[in-house]
């Protein structure tokens, strides 16, 4: 088996829920305090041994690049000019844009999550790759990507990362597995059904864009027939090679899961984190309960 060295992380949505503020600027790059939300998803891949990502872009998605990119020598300038008390913002921006190999890819094709896996084809070179999306993350002690790693490397195949989610939205959002528990955790995948509903549900484990894909989804992809809504869902194309291959699916422990694609969430996401950043915690934590609300 391959080593896990690339992942995917399709970025090409338009984000038209935070109009107009995603009119220019990318919705992966909304911040988290200090730092973008398709950061968090960078750091996770390559704490866990990746060296390749790959960005699936679209337009008005420059900002990412940039970010991922070697700072301007103007900011450069500036920040030296700052002597000490700016030092560590220069390492930390140097740090980002030396994680990692960024390589990045325009979409092309229908609509659907299935678009963006089918572009990066001719990149993968018959290796297993993971494919974390870029406006949403989950975070666990060892990491997702860790976790779904770890799997791989004992028994092979495409592995899906789930999480427990049992609200009644959650089953139009999400894709659900069924199968048989191999081991405390792990399933082999029998089928997953996208956007089930609660009453046809098979299961609540929820997959959310935690996918480890191995090269023989390209097969699939190439001959897919688009699902509902005439949308292309790597799901269903999933759920094709499970009667095929063995697929497996592990429930990530200690996961928090942050879903930053919608206002309500997004703002869920900014305070909780907001309230375990370092710098900030103790000031902002007064703050909201001065609130007169």
């Amino acid at each position: 088996m391959s080593k896990i060295r690339k992942v995917v992380i399709p970025a090409a949505g338009f984000g038209t829920r935070f109009l107009p503020q995603t009119k220019a600027m990318p919705k992966e790059m909304l911040p988290i305090v200090e730092k973008p939300i398709i950061q968090y998803v960078v750091e996770e891949a390559v704490d866990a041994g990746i060296t390749d990502v790959i960005l699936v872009t679209g337009a008005n998605k420059r900002a990412i690049e940039d970010h991922f990119d070697r700072p301007s020598q103007d900011l450069v300038e500036n920040l030296k000019m700052g002597g000490d008390k700016k030092k560590s913002y220069l390492e930390e921006l140097d740090r980002i844009s030396e994680m990692a190999n960024f390589i990045y890819v325009r979409q092309k094709g229908p609509y659907g999550n299935a678009t963006p896996i089918r572009s990066v084809r001719h990149l993968i070179n018959d290796e297993a790759f993971l494919a974390f999306w870029g406006d949403e993350f989950t975070i666990a002690t060892p990491s997702r990507a860790r976790q779904m790693i770890d799997v791989y490397d004992k028994y092979g195949g495409t592995v899906l990362g789930g999480v427990r989610l049992s609200r009644d939205e959650d089953y139009t959002r999400y894709g659900y597995i069924e199968g048989k528990e191999i081991e405390k955790g792990i399933w082999r995948v029998d089928r997953i059904i996208e956007k089930p509903g609660k009453d046809k549900a098979p299961s609540d484990l929820a997959i959310v864009a935690n996918y480890l894909l191995t090269p023989d989804i390209f097969s699939i992809l190439d001959t897919q027939k688009p699902g509902t809504g005439g949308e292309y869902y790597l799901t269903e194309a999933i759920d094709q090679l499970a009667k095929q291959k063995p697929v497996y699916a592990v429930e990530i422990q200690g996961a928090r899961y942050y879903d930053t694609g919608n206002k309500l969430e997004y703002m869920k996401t900014v305070i909780e984190l907001g309230l375990k950043h370092p710098d900030i915690n103790g000031e902002f934590r007064k703050f909201l309960k001065e609130l007169d609300l």
